[in-house]
């Protein structure tokens, strides 16, 4: 008998500065039973960073063919494609000639200097892809945060962001990484 998704609702109420960006979202949250807290937070933490009413979650870990979220045109364009980790070089070259924009945010600490050497030489080609590594002791945090049932405010300024809930506080800096 296979394992079953795990469902997490989220209330963001995020307010985005750097993009005039004020929003309340109910999200419900698949986690796929091989998925971390922390993986599951950071998927929270993408879909805040690019917000928006016509972004979804999508079957992610469970397809091959779909990114973790994506925004799509009224036509069924994928306008933004947004994965999570360090993909194979492939799977970003599929994206990026399926979709507008490409967003990769990776995290994992020491593991990320070596993904990018081994895959930056092809990746620098894609002049829809764009890199934002994750501090690891703040995407760590950000998984301590989860729960069945959650409340955040999430302000961005300046490139910084805070998650904060009733009993905690995570400040982060996505760091863009050039692909240059």
């Amino acid at each position: 008998m296979a394992l079953k998704a795990t469902i997490f609702k989220a209330t963001l109420n995020i307010a985005d500065m750097d993009r005039h960006y004020y929003a309340d979202h109910h999200l419900t949250i698949a986690q796929h039973p091989s998925e971390t807290d922390e993986r599951m937070m950071i998927r929270l933490l993408a879909f805040a960073l690019n917000a928006d009413e016509h972004l979804e979650f999508t079957k992610g870990l469970s397809t091959d063919d779909e990114p973790e979220l994506w925004r799509k045109s009224l036509s069924d364009e994928i306008e933004l494609w947004i994965e999570l980790g360090l993909p194979e070089e492939g799977r970003l070259r599929k994206a990026c000639n399926r979709a507008r924009q490409v967003i990769l945010y990776t995290y994992g600490g020491r593991a990320v200097p070596l993904w990018w050497e081994k895959h930056h030489n092809k990746l620098n080609r894609f002049d829809n892809l764009t890199l934002i590594n994750l501090p690891q002791d703040a995407t760590e945090a950000l998984g301590q945060l989860a729960q069945r049932s959650m409340n955040f405010q999430v302000t961005i300024q300046d490139g910084e962001v805070s998650v904060s809930n009733e009993d905690a506080l995570v400040n982060l800096t996505p760091e863009p990484m050039d692909l240059r």
